[in-house]
């Protein structure tokens, strides 16, 4: 990986895991929990190639439209993963951070967000960022009201202060599994001159080596932002 050039900021749509598990003859809930395995993965291979943030899209507003049971689990695997999470967020030097609209969580399961961004506030590594209940038309749509409550003008930079990524940088890769191609609301500003990849692969199997392949073509691209 020497040779290659290393985003700063890659974002991914982790799409798949009902299907990865239908085509096995196992319950949904079966791909999410593999899925969950391939975050940690992934997220702590980002560490050690020196990429800075991680964005991964976990669970989004439109997500709520899914059968209850469904949701049920998913909230619970999300407090499991950042319980048994925040030791290898620690050992890894990662910092966690979630955006979009915690208020609709359980208040234990805002409780748990909120603690492990406290307890890795400090770490310096990786930010891994896990857009939770979010949507990117939500996000612009609060950040307007934000711009309107502190009397600013409407301006790129207080857009972009406003919005839940405040502070991180614009996305220089973004990543969609499953063989789906579009953005699904995902990081509509940030994506805006992003590096975009599609793989056909399920997330429950996406791997470090793809990834790595998905690094060596980003670092062939010309990246002009709309310049010659």
């Amino acid at each position: 990986m020497n040779d290659l050039r290393i985003p700063i900021h890659v974002a991914m749509i982790m799409d798949g895991n009902g299907r990865w598990a239908k085509e096995r003859g196992l319950k949904r809930t079966a791909g999410h929990k593999k899925g969950a395995e391939v975050v940690r993965e992934i997220t702590t291979y980002c560490a050690k190639i020196g990429i800075k943030y991680l964005t991964l899209y976990a669970f989004s507003t439109e997500n709520w439209k899914r059968p209850k049971l469904e949701v049920e689990y998913l909230m619970k695997l999300l407090d499991k993963y950042l319980k048994e999470e925040l030791k290898v967020y620690l050992e890894n030097n990662i910092k966690f951070r979630a955006i979009g609209d915690l208020s609709k969580f359980s208040k234990t399961l805002q409780n748990r967000i909120i603690k492990t961004q406290e307890v890795t506030s400090s770490c310096t590594g990786l930010t891994q960022v896990l857009a939770l209940n979010y949507g990117s038309k939500d996000e612009i749509v609060r950040a307007v009201k934000k711009l309107n409550e502190r009397g600013l003008e409407v301006t790129e930079e207080n857009i972009e202060s406003c919005l839940d990524t405040s502070g991180i940088p614009p996305v220089d890769i973004m990543i969609r599994t499953s063989g789906e191609v579009r953005l699904s609301n995902y990081l509509l500003w940030q994506n805006a001159y992003s590096e975009m990849f599609f793989t056909q692969t399920y997330w429950p199997d996406f791997t470090q080596g793809e990834f790595d392949d998905i690094i060596s073509d980003f670092s062939r691209r010309e990246r002009r932002f709309g310049a010659v």
